[in-house]
């Protein structure tokens, strides 16, 4: 991947989108520019999950003006992500186009723990170098990520469901704040938290908060007298005997307090205290990275051979097992295949795709051999994959998925001819190499134009090869069912 003198992240939170510029100057960023907007998107999820139009408009403005920042940045130095509230909502899919064409760049949705692991990396790169065990606690509109790390590493990762808009949503309509609904909230943050409560509890020696609840809940409890550095336990426990004894956001009159971050107050402050008292938490200090910090620097990675996304393959071929020798046969010779049928420019990111699914096709047969790129479409897509987003792990999935057997099933979902391509090179690749050994090859030229694939290689070695030519006959029938031409032709 080429490096980029500016880099931008767009971060699709559920309270707040966010954008950040930083230049790239060596090895470090220096955070440039920044834009935010207060969209409340998980105030616009219905009962039932849908984003209701009053939020898709918001999101839309927003995204228009990020837009008009942007303007002229390359596609490769720009990521814009999605966190709970597109993870959750049920319209997503609808909407994302949408927000795609306001903002001029694709919009990843990434799951739950690959935004903790990212907020991990944006909080390590803003503090001092050290080993000391640090716990990290995001909370967002939707979702509040926890997160243990030493150094840049992170060790443990968790996504929880539950945010400050939507539990003041829940919890606190119109702004009334009543020692029962405090209480309810309070239970059913620490509700969330017994699940990690155990693993989590004494293993850190530091603790960052890095949203803007945290940022400010810490502004609001050194301003109004109520701790003198952080957010503390004690701080937080007058704190709530001031909100009880109001009983109303609008009516608080805290110094700290801005007036866009009121609506999402309370439920912010009810999951902070919780978390204070299910995690014994004494003190926390806001961290100056978050999620848009870490989103650059994996961006910066990307472009110097360090992609997170290359260690989880490799980490997922120990993990499962992967013989690696046919691995690096399939894919080397998807590789040679592919660059002939993409011939132009803008092969890299799919050579790249390609490498990680010729890696990973093969992980299915740790569960069972018969029917193994099942299995292996079904990890692919489900499991969590640091470095990835949910688009790319269901693209590889299906590209897995439809490497092996009929391809009438994928009739309906291979519809890109980048998706095609690397499909053909993959499947290609695995029928030559299906005796699983060191095979000569003749030269293969390959061809695509249209919906047409020409393979040229010797028919001498076809003619030695006789599982081999009827397997390439087979494949061609195959393709026609797609309405896609296999042509294998003689070497002249």
């Amino acid at each position: 991947m080429q490096s980029h003198p500016l880099l931008a992240a767009v971060d699709l939170g559920s309270n707040s989108f966010r954008l950040q510029i930083a230049r790239v100057e060596g090895e470090q960023l220096y955070m440039q520019d920044g834009m935010r907007e207060s969209v409340r998107l998980a105030a616009g999820l219905t009962a039932d999950n849908y984003l209701d139009a009053a939020a898709q408009h918001r999101a839309l403005t927003a995204l228009a003006r990020f837009a008009e920042r942007l303007r002229g940045m390359p596609l490769e130095a720009v990521r814009a992500v999605g966190t709970n509230s597109l993870r959750v909502a049920k319209n997503a899919a609808e909407f994302i186009p949408l927000a795609e064409k306001a903002l001029g760049f694709p919009i990843e949705v990434i799951a739950g723990r690959e935004e903790a692991r990212l907020i991990y990396q944006g909080v390590a790169h803003g503090l001092p170098p050290s080993s000391v065990p640090r716990l990290v606690m995001d909370i967002g509109g939707g979702s509040t990520e926890f997160i243990i790390g030493s150094g840049l590493t992170p060790i443990k990762l968790e996504s929880l469901y539950m945010g400050c808009v939507s539990f003041s949503a829940r919890f606190f309509a119109h702004g009334k704040i009543t020692k029962a609904a405090l209480h309810e909230a309070e239970l059913a943050a620490r509700s969330e938290l017994q699940t990690i409560s155990n693993a989590y509890r004494g293993q850190w020696q530091e603790a960052w908060g890095s949203s803007g609840t945290a940022k400010m809940l810490c502004e609001v409890l050194e301003q109004n007298g109520y701790s003198d550095s952080g957010i503390t336990r004690a701080g937080l426990e007058k704190l709530r005997s001031h909100i009880l004894k109001v009983g109303e956001v609008q009516k608080l009159e805290l110094h700290g307090l801005k007036a866009d971050r009121i609506a999402a107050f309370a439920g912010g402050f009810a999951i902070m205290y919780a978390a204070f008292c299910e995690l014994d938490i004494t003190q926390m200090q806001p961290a100056i990275g978050a999620l848009r910090e870490g989103v650059l620097h994996d961006l910066w990675g990307r472009a110097h051979n360090a992609d997170m996304r290359d260690i989880t393959a490799q980490n997922f071929m120990r993990r499962y097992q992967v013989d690696s020798k046919q691995a690096q046969r399939v894919g080397q010779l998807g590789q040679l295949l592919a660059e002939q049928f993409l011939g132009d420019e803008e092969a890299e990111a799919a050579l790249h795709f390609l490498s990680w699914i010729t890696r990973l096709h093969e992980i299915g047969t740790r569960i069972a051999h018969n029917g193994y790129h099942k299995h292996s479409a079904y990890i692919l897509a489900h499991a969590d994959m640091p470095g990835f987003s949910k688009k790319e792990q269901a693209r590889m999935s299906l590209l897995v998925l439809a490497h092996r057997g009929g391809l009438e099933k994928c009739k309906a979902t291979l519809t890109t001819p980048a998706d095609l391509i690397l499909l053909m090179s993959l499947r290609l690749a695995s029928l030559f190499y299906r005796n699983r050994s060191d095979t000569l090859l003749p030269a293969i030229r390959a061809q695509f134009t249209g919906a047409k694939f020409h393979l040229t290689l010797s028919s001498d070695w076809l003619a030695q090869n006789t599982l081999t030519e009827a397997a390439l006959q087979e494949e061609a029938r195959q393709w026609k069912t797609l309405g896609i031409s296999l042509q294998i032709s003689p070497a002249s």
